[in-house]
């Protein structure tokens, strides 16, 4: 039989990443091409023969992703693989409509196909969508494993906008790693933070590579997860963020309620700057999918370095880019500063628009009047400079993870917005990482059955919760 033709739909991430594992070294599978949504500049390029191997002598094409049905007529697809994050299970579906109609078959890969395994214990950090507030309660983690006294190591979801032979395997020791590797903005703000606190960080396009290397320094291992995708690295504890802001999301968006299913533990966060009904009704639902699930109450508190500059002031507010965009919020913890420290108003940069970002208000047109923080490459950073400098404001509030004052020159205050997670009440993150390597070091297991269904549930989990909780849950 001959090989029959694969198109992978990604956005430069997991759909290299499933590639790498399944199709890469199997004959009976011939990938005839990549496309490419969601970020800027990453069509029109290849991906190189040094990553697809020696059944790829040219690479692979990437193309637009609106070009799908035409590609599959074209390229005589057989096989159209979906793999990209944080979009609706309508949005999934509208595009298995289109593939199965212009006649190809339309796969979503499994965790068990997809998953790497690692000698070294795993914490994943995943969440339903992107903005929930998964990146501090991976530095959260983190910290937690170094105050024992763990040598810890990230390993940080693909963002692998440029030379992707060069970031094949990276390794982030020191801020100056950053501009070696070129970083873009995202991820500056993912890498920085652990930089800060002193965590190695793996990131790139080779993840079986990335893990051998990650696995020679580390005690554990931190799937720091990116959008709302699942882990590539099979996880003895998986952590799952859920957004009581977004309350229902959890069950509407792919992949983030495969996240739910798979999950030991849900950290429902932002719970002190929503209502209690909708903190209820994720809890609901996160108990309804998936009842094996410890639940974590927690909340981002905010902080503001010079609060006395919004008071009275107009507020230029950028929140983080991924959470505006493709995360879809209408708001983050730059509004909520603004509006808790005084300001006047929120000013709508939308009529100062300058170059790219106009593009981005195309593509995204109900971000509102505010300012997602983009950067993917220096024009992007210079047209977002000129568009917060020609904005009428008095003051500009920065929420983004790393100090987006030290890239971009602004003419006027700029205030910066920090947030960190905090669990509400028992059981703490902390115990429940501590139930799960105590189980490990005590059974010595090799870990990873081979169907996750098929588990013995995780009675240690439970059995931390239980032993921690202070309070029943009808008194929260």
């Amino acid at each position: 039989m001959s090989a029959r033709r694969v198109l992978i739909m990604g956005a430069a991430g997991r759909d290299f990443h499933n590639f790498n594992v399944r199709y890469r070294e199997h004959p009976e599978f011939e990938v005839v091409g990549f496309t490419a949504t969601q970020i800027p500049n990453i069509t029109d390029r290849r991906y190189p023969p040094q990553l697809a191997g020696p059944r790829y002598p040219d690479g692979i094409p990437i193309y637009e992703e609106d070009e799908v049905g035409d590609l599959i007529g074209r390229l005589s697809v057989d096989l159209v693989v979906f793999a990209y994050s944080d979009v609706s299970h309508e949005h999934v579906m509208h595009k298995g409509s289109q593939v199965i109609a212009a006649g190809a078959d339309f796969v979503l890969m499994g965790f068990n196909e997809t998953s790497l395994k690692s000698s070294k214990p795993v914490v994943s950090v995943c969440a339903v969508r992107t903005g929930a507030g998964k990146s501090q309660t991976t530095r959260r983690v983190c910290r937690k494993l170094l105050d024992r006294g763990r040598r810890v190591v990230a390993v940080r979801h693909p963002m692998p906008y440029g030379d992707l032979v060069k970031q094949a395997v990276q390794r982030f020791a020191a801020f100056e790693d950053l501009d070696r590797y070129e970083c873009t903005i995202e991820e500056r703000e993912e890498y920085e933070p652990h930089l800060d606190r002193g965590t190695i960080v793996y990131a790139g396009v080779d993840y079986p590579e990335i893990v051998r290397q990650a696995e020679r320094e580390a005690d554990v291992i931190v799937w720091d997860g990116g959008n709302n995708d699942f882990s590539f690295v099979k996880a003895d504890l998986q952590i799952v963020v859920a957004d009581p802001h977004r309350p229902g999301h959890e069950r509407t968006y792919h992949p983030g309620e495969t996240n739910i299913h798979l999950a030991d533990v849900v950290v429902i966060n932002k719970e002190t700057t929503t209502d209690y009904e909708n903190v209820e009704a994720v809890r609901r639902s996160v108990e309804e999918l998936n009842p094996r699930a410890v639940v974590v109450d927690a909340a981002s508190p905010i902080t503001v370095d010079h609060p006395e500059w919004i008071r009275g002031a107009r507020a230029l507010v950028i929140e983080d880019g991924p959470t505006l965009t493709h995360g879809e919020m209408k708001y983050g913890a730059g509004v909520v500063a603004a509006r808790r420290h005084g300001a006047s108003e929120i000013v709508d940069p939308r009529p100062w628009l300058v170059g790219g970002m106009k593009d981005v208000f195309k593509q995204y047109p109900n971000i509102g009047p505010l300012l997602p923080a983009m950067g993917y490459s220096k024009d992007q950073i210079r047209d977002m400079e000129k568009t917060i400098n020609a904005t009428p404001c008095d003051v500009v509030v920065v929420a983004t993870p790393i100090d987006f004052r030290k890239l971009v020159n602004m003419k006027r205050h700029a205030v910066r917005v920090g947030y960190e997670l905090e669990e509400i009440g028992r059981p703490k993150l902390d115990e429940l990482i501590r139930a799960c390597l105590d189980r490990l070091a005590a059974s010595g297991e090799k870990k990873h059955p081979a169907r996750r269904e098929a588990a013995p549930p995780r009675s240690g989990l439970k059995k931390a919760a239980r032993k921690a909780a202070r309070v029943t849950r009808g008194k929260r």
